[in-house]
């Protein structure tokens, strides 16, 4: 794997996390009622969503990604 490569990789996944981050903050917002005409669970599911996708897909791409043995 060239240096590009994995440079490209390495932005991926971390723009991968800040959207779950984002997700995950837009989601409270919501929850806490900041937004009045979006309904309460809305924000909920945004926030369960955010979550797996901070936590899980860097995960899930750098395990796919590896560089074999």
């Amino acid at each position: 794997m060239d240096d590009s490569q994995a440079r490209n990789r390495f932005l991926a996944i971390s723009l991968l996390r800040l959207a779950g981050a984002l997700l995950i903050l837009f989601g409270l917002v919501i929850a806490a009622g900041r937004l009045p005409e979006v309904p309460r669970l809305v924000g909920i599911i945004a926030v369960l969503v955010g979550a797996l996708d901070f936590a899980l897909v860097p995960l899930m791409l750098a395990r796919r990604w590896r560089t074999p043995k």
